[in-house]
């Protein structure tokens, strides 16, 4: 396995009899039973590794068409579901055990009746990170270097220099140190960049950041900031943090770059920002409703970049997503920790330190 899944633990230990018991699906039904309904873009080959790994599981690919219905019929999901799906009808069937999410950010299942069921939940943390702290980058020097700016000259048949920002040797501030942060910070490093960042545990060791909060200091770590990374995760907490209030302490010419959850930003405070002039940019890879209704303005947003919640595509997304699931099956059946098992409460795994 790649050192960027990060294993997790539930509160302060190891859960290992404990979670032996919770798991075991030997004790509910006969192993010939145990059905595991996949929601991603899965191919032959995947299915065939996941059946190779749990040979006695019926494996079921329902997709996005047929993910609803079988959704009440599994043992074990993986996937992430982008259309209605009856949660409160599978947690009071009792039957489905595990959901390994197959995306980092967790609010398509972590509603109120699955928090508050004995089903565990896993994550895809770090699964994609490359590939979102590439974005990341390709957003801000998007913005920095005004390469919009310069698509839009040469439309024109400009050839016109106009100033630009840099990059290198600016100060940052990454919003959620999980496993896309971590590899932002690993990215962002080699640009001698001065790193800030906020997480849920600021104790914890972060070698490449030069100051670590809690989410209590936004607000002091912003001023600070001339670009700000938005990768932390969507929870009742996060929600609607970059409001007109957050926004009003950034510096002013500050650069946005959200690559995280839509909702984490306040839409027309980001867009008034922008339209004033406070903030100088911003690059958005995820919008609070996606896609933007046709008359949200962010469409019309000066120096707003957009991109259709891209950050995370590799042609070996899927491959990956595969590796994660198998391993956690065999860790699964084994009684051994799961990789990204997630505090259901705080919506996101609680790392090891």
């Amino acid at each position: 396995m790649s050192e960027r899944f990060l294993e997790f633990h539930s509160g302060t230990t190891w859960i290992d009899i404990r979670l032996r018991q919770a798991i075991s699906l030997s004790s509910c039904h006969k192993k010939s039973d145990v059905r595991i309904v996949l929601c991603y873009p899965v191919e032959t080959q995947h299915i065939k590794q996941i059946q190779e790994a749990y040979p006695e599981a019926n494996v079921v690919a329902a997709g996005q068409e047929r993910i609803a219905e079988e959704l009440l019929k599994a043992d074990i999901f993986c996937g992430h579901a982008k259309v209605s799906v009856p949660w409160e009808e599978t947690v009071k069937a009792k039957r489905l055990r595990w959901i390994q999410s197959s995306a980092a950010g967790l609010d398509h299942c972590l509603v109120p009746s699955v928090v508050e069921s004995k089903i565990i939940v896993s994550s895809a943390s770090g699964v994609l990170a490359d590939q979102v702290a590439e974005h990341s980058l390709a957003l801000a020097t998007g913005c920095s270097r005004r390469i919009p700016l310069f698509i839009q000259q040469q439309q024109h048949k400009e050839f016109i220099r106009r100033p630009t920002r840099d990059l290198t040797g600016s100060t940052v501030l990454i919003v959620g140190l999980g496993g896309n942060g971590q590899r932002l910070a690993e990215v962002l490093h080699p640009l001698k960049t001065h790193i800030l960042a906020t997480d849920y545990f600021p104790d914890r060791p972060a070698p490449l950041v030069d100051q670590l909060g809690g989410p209590e200091d936004l607000h002091n770590l912003l001023p600070k900031a001339d670009f700000i990374f938005l990768t932390a995760p969507l929870t009742n907490q996060t929600r609607n943090m970059i409001d007109s209030s957050a926004l009003s302490v950034m510096k002013p010419g500050a650069i946005l770059i959200n690559v995280a959850r839509g909702g984490l930003v306040v839409e027309q405070a980001v867009v008034d920002a922008l339209e004033s002039g406070h903030l100088d940019s911003a690059g958005f890879d995820v919008t609070p409703e996606e896609p933007p209704a046709a008359d949200s303005p962010l469409w019309a947003a000066p120096h707003l970049i957009i991109t259709p919640h891209v950050g995370g595509q590799s042609k070996k997304r899927i491959d990956r997503m595969t590796d994660l699931f198998c391993e956690n099956i065999i860790r699964y059946r084994e009684g051994r920790p799961i990789i990204n098992l997630v505090d259901k409460k705080r919506g996101f795994p609680t790392p090891v330190v």
